[in-house]
This record gives C-alpha cells, sequence and structure tokens, in this order.
C-alpha cells in the first residue's frame, strides 16, 4: 500500500518473537563524518538547548523468519544518530529501530502524543517511543526492546501494562527505520485513557510531550506531523484490510 495512509511503502509484518542483540560495530559513516556530526550538533543544540548528546543504539541487521525476527544493535552518539537521520539516512546498512506501545481505548481509539517544542521532533505525533539506549542492555548482550518500549510507555503517559496485555508484535520496516510496535488494549474508553494521561503529565516537571491525541479513523490523520510507520499502522488497521495488529482482534 503506497499512498496517502503509507506514502512510503512500508512493509507490516506479524512477530511471534523478537530477539535483540548488542554487538560491537565500527560504523565508517560516522567515523567519515565526524566534523559533520560535531557541525549539525552545534546547530541543533542553539535551537534545542535542552538536546543531550547520550548513547543510544541503532540497528545493523535485522532478518525474519516464519515471525521470528533477530536484529543486531550497535552503540553510537545521539548527535550522530542525528545527523544520520536529518541528512535522509545515507548510509543503508543502518537504520533507526525502535519498539513502541501502541496505547488502544475499548472503544477502538488509538492514543498517541504529540512532542514538545524542546525535542528534536517537536510538534510531531506518534506512539510514546524513544531511540533504545544502554539502560535496555542486559545480562549476554540482549536488548530489551519490549523493556524500552514499557519504560517509554510509563514516562510519559503514567500507563502501565493491563495483566492480560498481548504480546504481540507489529514490525513497521523502510525509509530507514524498523518500527516493533506493540498494540495493547486498555480497560477505559478514549477519553477516560487520555484524561489519565494529561493527569500524568500535568505532574511532570519537564514533560516531554505537549499532549495526546486520539485517532478513530484516517481522517484523523494529520499527515505532515504523523511519521510514515504510524500512517502505515494505522491505515491498515483502522481500514480493516487486515488484522495484522489489530488490537482487540
Amino acid at each position: 500500500m503506497s499512498d496517502g495512509l503509507n506514502p512510503d511503502g512500508l512493509t507490516l509484518t506479524r512477530l511471534d518473537r523478537l530477539d535483540a542483540r548488542l554487538v560491537t560495530h565500527d560504523w565508517a559513516w560516522a567515523r567519515d563524518n565526524a566534523e559533520r556530526i560535531d557541525a549539525h550538533w552545534d546547530r541543533r543544540v542553539a535551537e534545542k538547548p535542552a538536546l543531550f548528546d547520550g548513547r543510544v543504539l541503532l540497528a545493523r541487521a535485522c532478518r525474519v523468519t516464519d515471525g521470528a525476527c533477530t536484529i543486531e544493535l550497535f552503540e553510537t552518539r545521539f548527535s550522530a544518530f542525528l545527523t544520520f537521520r536529518e541528512s535522509g539516512s545515507p548510509d543503508p546498512s543502518v537504520t533507526n529501530a525502535f519498539a513502541a506501545v501502541v496505547p488502544w481505548s475499548r472503544d477502538g481509539a488509538a492514543i498517541l502524543g504529540v512532542m514538545g517544542r524542546e525535542s528534536a521532533n517537536a510538534d510531531q505525533i506518534y506512539f510514546p517511543c524513544g531511540t533504545p539506549d544502554g539502560s535496555d542492555v542486559r545480562p549476554g548482550a540482549r536488548v530489551d526492546l519490549a523493556g524500552s518500549a514499557t519504560r517509554e510507555l510509563l514516562e510519559e503517559t503514567g500507563l502501565i501494562l493491563p495483566p492480560d496485555a498481548s504480546d504481540a508484535w507489529v514490525l513497521v520496516s523502510g525509509a530507514g527505520q524498523h518500527a516493533f510496535l506493540r498494540p495493547v488494549v486498555f480497560p477505559e474508553d478514549a477519553a477516560a485513557l487520555v484524561a489519565r494521561m494529561a493527569r500524568h503529565r500535568a505532574a511532570e516537571a519537564e514533560p516531554e510531550l505537549a499532549g495526546f491525541f486520539a485517532v478513530r479513523s484516517p481522517a484523523d490523520f494529520q499527515p505532515d506531523r504523523m511519521p510514515g510507520f504510524v500512517r502505515a499502522y494505522l491505515g491498515q488497521t483502522l481500514l480493516g484490510q487486515t488484522l495484522l495488529g489489530q488490537a482487540n482482534a
């Protein structure tokens, strides 16, 4: 599907198992573009002083076989990742891999966050998530993408997964990204769920999100503010073209 709902022709794959591992990788693109990365970072920090150049994880290999995904991630500076992404992801061997819980209300709305003005993705609308980092690495070099998604959900919305939460995943791939999405139905209707998230946000000293956005149909999409992976997943799910990843299937 390559249209307004999925302009980049992204692929969606249902996953039964996800195995992410930390590996050592000498990223030649970052090494060869060190001066460019530093200059780009200086410009971005001048625009957004709250940006922090921590260590993050990017992916160098991703394989899916019979519903099982194996992905290798390596560590790099956030400034290198930001320059890479905002340059159009010029090294096709490296991708931005991240995981997110997709909160669904009991009455069929997906709830998204609106990024705050001090973030690198200001005013963008997508599921609560973040780039994985060293805190997501477990013994044996396993990268806990599920834990990363759960942590980001809690930090940004205050939501804790219900005990009967589905462990199904949908992988949205393409355009330099691997988005691992875990759809979860919460017991509240959309208004109550958004209100609970808003109370959490109001109690935060420095909230990362500027607000929340409920989507019930493609008519609610804001293409200029919603990344392609969001529109691809929600477009396919909400139009009923497939049960792939449908939270309340």
